[in-house]
């Protein structure tokens, strides 16, 4: 085993895994992750199981694309079949929390008539013991609110469920990640450790900082020809573009999707972080391009494509604190993402809004989110306004213009913003293709398909500009980009509403003299 000074390659990808699942948000926090299980991906697996052809075909049909199925190779059922097993016999217990949380629902619409609920603790499952408060709010609605920080310390949240694959980026469209479970692979390299493992993070720093294979191994515990595999992960030279910092005035880089690299030569601060290791296409801006320590990283909110676990596992180590969105604080729908993130091992920094977070030569400002969670208490979500280089730059994501007073409001805080970078997803996905396993009562399509998760339309977005009266717009967030198809797993064309509706928001702006983009790949602006 060599002692020689080493870099990890460019190209080389983590999949975090939960029993064999990719891990985001509502799969990683305990209580959501429980049903989740139970209420998704046990029946997901089950129906599989029934019928192995269906699901791949239905998986490889571009108009199901994003659907629930699990699109794995119909000779590899029985390992599908091992799976379904091993989970139901090792995550017994959890499978019965998920139980207890629809049977202490279905309680409380029961008996919580608005009088004393002291004489339904005594009722509720076993399994939610010490792990939940019952409370009204002033409209005499009944809930349970979690107790998030002592459900992390019981057996509902076992580390023994993740693993993590490392393997190379192919350009190839990898499966779904909501659906597909990924199983074993000659030319994968598995690690049976936890996502917080201080190991992972040693093999990641190897992009900026040399490093030895057996540092690397002995770091993850590994031997034979697991140490093979991690070999031809590393280079003896880096792969870092040349041009990754800057010596003079400010910077924003595009990265794709919602991912914005905001620079100056005193620090780096980047937006919910989703970032391609494919840099044999010249196309894009790629984590080779990040710089080599960044101050903040900033996520606006909890879904799968902002939290994107597996860019933020590459940069543990190399960040100085994650912002994020205060919860609701025990809401089955409002996970804390805050504290989700601190059991990864992460340095956190939770705000409100309007609360501010400096970094050398700026600051970040949290600024509220308004919509786009079917309507649904969710708190965690947050736009953030960042001040830097003389410069002052709204970030959006997906937050909507249904009320444009907000963005008055914003403006008459935080003053004018010099660009702003507005999500329009504006036809998204409905309330069950997210947020089902956590509805314990069933709703119908039609109510469904009427809460979506959606952005701004061309009226809205039209809308927050007037009432921030930025001097230049940019349309982000939409999921375009190839290497966001496992996550994201959308379509478009020029007939597509959502693109119809961007091309309408462009004249708008054109109209007023605003200068205005639909961005896609990579893009950058420096002053």
């Amino acid at each position: 085993m060599t002692d020689q000074k080493l870099f990890l390659r460019s190209n080389v990808i983590v999949e975090p895994l939960i029993d064999r699942f990719f891990a985001w948000p509502y799969t990683l926090a305990p209580v959501q992750s429980a049903m989740n299980l139970a209420f998704l991906q046990v029946p997901l697996l089950e129906s599989y199981l029934q019928s192995p052809q269906v699901h791949v075909a239905a998986s490889n049909n571009p108009e199901l694309r994003g659907g629930y199925f699990i699109n794995i190779a119909e000779e590899r059922a029985d390992e599908v079949r091992d799976l379904l097993a091993a989970i139901k016999r090792d995550r017994a217990a959890i499978l019965r929390f998920a139980d207890a949380v629809a049977a202490g629902q279905e309680l409380l619409r029961a008996n919580a008539t608005g009088f004393d609920l002291t004489p339904l603790y005594p009722k509720l499952p076993p399994e939610l013991g010490g792990l939940v408060e019952l409370a009204y709010d002033t409209d005499n609605q009944a809930q349970m609110r979690f107790m998030e920080p002592i459900v992390y310390t019981s057996d509902v949240y076992q580390e023994s469920r993740q693993s993590v694959q490392i393997s190379y980026e192919t350009g190839i469209e990898r499966p779904f990640i909501l659906s597909t479970p990924r199983l074993t692979s000659p030319d994968v390299l598995e690690l049976d450790v936890p996502f917080k493992h201080p190991g992972l993070e040693e093999l990641f720093k190897a992009r900026v900082r040399p490093t030895t294979l057996s540092h690397v191994a002995d770091g993850l515990g590994l031997a034979g020809t697991q140490v093979d595999q991690l070999a031809g992960m590393f280079n003896e030279q880096p792969s870092l573009a040349e041009d990754r910092h800057i010596q003079e005035g400010g910077r924003i880089r595009y990265f794709g999707h919602a991912c914005l690299v905001l620079q100056t030569p005193q620090a780096a601060v980047v937006t919910d972080p989703f970032i391609s290791a494919d840099n044999s296409v010249g196309d894009r801006y790629t984590l080779d391009d990040l710089p080599d320590f960044i101050d903040l990283v900033l996520i606006t909110h909890g879904h799968q494509d902002h939290i994107v676990l597996e860019t933020l596992l590459q940069l543990r180590g190399r960040l100085g604190a994650i912002v994020m969105p205060r919860s609701s604080r025990g809401n089955l729908a409002d996970p804390s993402m805050a504290l989700m993130l601190k059991h990864q091992g992460f340095p956190v920094i939770e705000v409100d809004d309007f609360d501010e977070v400096e970094f050398p030569g700026g600051k970040v400002t949290a600024t509220p989110f308004l919509g786009e969670h079917c309507d649904l208490d969710i708190r965690a979500k947050s736009t953030y306004w960042a001040e830097l280089a003389g410069k002052k730059i709204f970030i959006g994501a997906d937050s909507s213009g249904i009320d444009p007073m907000l963005y008055r409001y914003i403006k008459q805080h935080l003053g004018t913003a010099d660009f702003a970078y507005l999500g329009m997803e504006c036809d998204g996905a409905p309330l069950t293709w997210l947020y089902q396993a956590l509805l314990t009562i069933p709703v119908t399509k039609k109510m469904s398909n009427s809460r979506k998760l959606s952005g701004s339309n061309a009226e809205q977005a039209g809308a927050i500009m007037t009432e921030l009266g930025a001097k230049e717009a940019y349309v982000y967030a939409m999921g375009e980009e190839p290497w966001l198809g496992h996550v994201m797993a959308t379509t478009y064309n020029e007939d597509t509403y959502q693109i119809k509706q961007i091309d309408e928001f462009m004249t708008w702006c054109k109209d007023r003299g605003i200068k205005a983009g639909h961005l896609y790949g990579q893009q950058e602006w420096r002053w």
